[in-house]
């Protein structure tokens, strides 16, 4: 199915989403909930599907204040039976699916020789696993709908380059995600399915500042040279990330797939 050319669209047209339904996973806070408010803001209709049904339902109850269409599901990244349930959900009960972000994940952090195989399932399970079954489950629709859509899968810095000791899981399953990604943009492309992945370094959130908090010295140790301030000057914000998963959304990358974005302040430079 060939894509349009907008070149004719006003800016306001090619940044819209008015009319598309987007699941956004992992999305009680974060990333995740930062995404959901700026599709939301473009005129998407969002479903947050998060593990955590309560703030999942609190994050969905915030942004429908501010007068967009959000709701919320349950949904563990590890249980290809609920992902597939949340987009059905997104079908059934709010019209469609256009746009599904895999932002759900978790971290790990354990020396290699320590590295357990449960430690490492479940972190392939979440990342890499979840990743696959939610991109193949809104896939599936959009084949079916006809009308094309765009898979934003959420990497790292870690799913394009090696980064602090004891991440041998962790970067392992976000390389993963990132080769996922260069292969369904090639399986989907014939269907007008576009696939993209951002790559953040580090962001300041209410987990990893938590996270800080119960160690201070966390940020410190990423082993990343110049990740304190970045050759831009601070640690990335939830919403740096939003902004460009609604670029890969929108029709403002309507001519990309398969490519990874980092954003990253220009630490892998």
């Amino acid at each position: 199915m060939p894509l349009p050319d907008v070149t004719n669209h006003s800016l306001e047209q090619i940044v819209s989403l008015k009319g598309r339904v987007a699941v956004v996973t992992g999305a009680a806070w974060g990333l995740g909930k930062a995404t959901a408010r700026r599709l939301a803001e473009a005129g998407a209709i969002v479903l947050i599907a998060d593990i955590d049904e309560e703030k999942g339902a609190d994050a969905a109850a915030g942004l429908s204040q501010l007068g967009r269409t959000v709701r919320s599901i349950r949904m563990d990244a590890s249980d290809a039976a609920q992902i597939e349930a949340a987009a059905e959900y997104a079908e059934r009960e709010l019209g469609g699916l256009d746009v599904w972000v895999n932002n759900a994940g978790v971290a790990s952090n354990c020396p290699l020789f320590d590295l357990s195989a449960e430690e490492w399932e479940r972190t392939i399970s979440v990342n890499l696993s979840g990743a696959f079954a939610g991109a193949r489950a809104a896939a599936r629709r959009m084949v079916a709908k006809g009308k094309g859509g765009v898979i934003v899968n959420v990497a790292s810095l870690a799913g394009v380059r090696g980064i602090a000791p004891n991440q041998a899981a962790y970067v392992a399953s976000k390389h993963g995600v990132v080769g996922l990604t260069k292969q369904m943009s090639i399986e989907l492309a014939p269907q007008g399915i576009r696939v993209m992945a951002i790559a953040p370094g580090v962001c300041l959130t209410e987990k990893t500042m938590f996270m800080a908090e119960a160690d201070p010295e966390m940020l410190k140790q990423t082993g990343i040279p110049g990740i304190a301030g970045s050759p831009l000057g601070r640690y990335g914000v939830a919403d740096d990330v939003a902004r460009v998963i609604l670029f890969c959304a929108s029709d403002l990358s309507l001519f990309m797939s398969g490519s990874t974005l980092l954003v990253d302040g220009g630490v892998a430079a």
